[in-house]
């Protein structure tokens, strides 16, 4: 497919309403550098970039000092530049598809799926998540005495962004956070450093005030700066669960601060004996492969009731033989994983797998084609020893290691089925497939899941629906339609319009 590539210039950190390069500002000295490259093509520089400890502190003073003003900027106000901000996003529509596809590896068909999530949540986050945060009042809650709720900013939030989605998950932290009135410190994967600029080029396009967003580029230690602050107020978080566990440990001296951490998944789909199996077998591969399986809600385990597993595995690995790899100008389904690292965890935990006693009926291998990236092939376990108890001792069937690979194991009732899907650390997200309403319900009751989906793929979520998960899997502040409730504190009130003389004998054993 002949598409010419765009070179767009590294502009740096943007703050206070500039974009200033770390070597370009006084106090702010270079303390690395690092080249954004695709995975899908190790000659395709897309840019380089400066990181500077110091400008951590910089961008978070001027969302501070920014923060009053824009707090009391009338709601209708913040959601006019939001609106203009969704124009701007569909302006260079096709500048962040590209660029998504360039720096994680995805086929540009899911990459433009990403971005028409980028301009729905505008919509969504104006029009229904405020909705959740209403101002009301309770007339005559007390003698004489109205209550009244209302919501208001927690002040500046840093929203730390991951590589697979990353325009999509950090804008469905973003949108919602200016829309309440928040100012924002935005920090990109260091793997993702051009998407997150240009959507900070959009905002500031939209005509966002000086100061309200904020984009700081950098490595781990530029977000562990950013994280403990003292004059941040909230962290939105996605990402591994080992790096969401540090964010709680560095600040768990900062009780004040909210920590949304969405934090992965190892998701089981559940699949009955009167099952759709053609239908089970699309959904299950599709999500357990697509994006390399490189997503949270990735299907990682199939749970198969043994009246049809031999069937539901023959199948899944014939249509799982034919599906297209490569790179994503190609439009293939699947891209590379994001870096060599990967692949080489990826090679580890397939041999993890055997060493376990897997059968491995497709193994996942580097793949190399003529444009060299990180491309690999797909792996298929089926597990043999299938207690509730090995599961739990099993490191392959245990680990979010976004990789593209399934485990396929038996569970005749519906209770071992909920048990085997509850085994692991992980409570993110689940997907049942049964004709039988009845059945399902029981899954949806039993199941320790953030999201119980039906004859659908666990993938592919509605950002008018809550996303998030138990366990390792978050810390119960979903994201999505709810999104703005984590942004905002409810302040209560008890009012008296007209306060009436105070009796003497209103309490016992006051002598007034």
């Amino acid at each position: 497919m002949a598409i010419t590539k765009i070179n767009l210039p590294s502009r740096g950190n943007y703050i206070n309403g500039k974009f200033v390069r770390p070597s370009d500002t006084s106090g702010m000295a270079i303390n690395g550098e690092w080249v954004s490259r695709s995975p899908a093509d190790f000659s395709d520089e897309i840019g380089r970039f400066a990181y500077s400890y110091a400008a951590a502190d910089e961008t978070v003073r001027a969302a501070r000092a920014a923060f009053p003003q824009w707090r009391r900027t009338p709601s209708a106000e913040r959601a006019e530049i939001l609106k203009r901000y969704q124009a701007e996003i569909k302006k260079r529509e096709d500048d962040l598809i590209q660029i998504i596809s360039r720096e994680v590896g995805k086929p540009l068909w899911e990459s433009k799926t990403e971005v028409a999530a980028m301009i729905n949540k505008v919509d969504v986050t104006i029009n229904e998540s405020a909705k959740l945060i209403a101002d009301f009042e309770i007339p005559k809650i007390m003698d004489s005495t109205t209550g009244v709720v209302r919501h208001r900013p927690l002040g500046v939030l840093a929203v730390i962004g991951p590589f697979n989605f990353p325009g999509h998950l950090p804008n469905g932290h973003i949108v919602p956070a200016l829309l309440t009135g928040n100012c924002v410190v935005f920090k990109p994967s260091e793997k993702t450093p051009m998407v997150g600029q240009i959507m900070t080029e959009c905002l500031e396009a939209a005509g966002v005030p000086a100061g309200v967003f904020n984009l700081l580029q950098g490595n781990g230690e530029v977000g562990r700066r950013l994280s403990v602050h003292e004059e941040v107020d909230g962290i939105l978080f996605t990402g591994s669960y080992e790096v969401g566990t540090r964010i709680k440990q560095d600040t768990l001296q900062q009780h004040w601060k909210l920590l949304a951490l969405e934090m992965g998944g190892k998701n089981p789909s559940i699949v009955w004996d009167d099952a759709d199996l053609e239908q089970a077998v699309h959904e299950t591969l599709f999500s357990a492969y697509v994006t390399a399986g490189q997503r949270c809600s990735a299907t990682s385990r199939i749970i198969v009731h043994p009246a049809v597993i031999d069937a539901f595995t023959e199948l899944f690995h014939a249509k799982a033989k034919n599906f297209s790899i490569g790179h994503p100008f190609d439009n293939p389904f699947m891209g590379p994983l994001v870096e060599q690292g990967a692949v080489d965890r990826y090679m580890k935990f397939v041999g993890i797998a055997s060493r376990e006693g897997c059968e491995i009926i497709m193994r996942g291998k580097a793949l190399e084609l003529p444009t060299r990236g990180n491309y690999v092939t797909p792996t298929i376990c089926r597990v043999k020893e299938s207690s509730v108890e090995a599961t739990k001792k099993s490191i392959f069937q245990q680990t979010e290691f976004f990789a593209p690979a399934v485990a396929i194991l038996a569970a005749k009732e519906a209770e071992e089925a909920i048990a085997q899907a509850n085994a692991t650390q992980y409570g993110l997200v689940a997907s049942i497939f049964t004709k039988n309403r009845a059945l399902y319900e029981k899954f949806v009751d039993g199941l320790n899941m953030g999201l119980v989906n039906w004859n659908k793929s666990t993938v592919g979520a509605s950002s008018r629906l809550p996303f998030g998960g138990f366990k390792k899997s978050g810390n119960h502040f979903p994201t999505a339609l709810t999104s703005t409730l984590y942004c905002t504190a409810p302040v209560a009130s008890l009012e008296v319009a007209e306060p009436k003389p105070v009796a003497k004998d209103a309490y016992p054993g006051l002598n007034w």
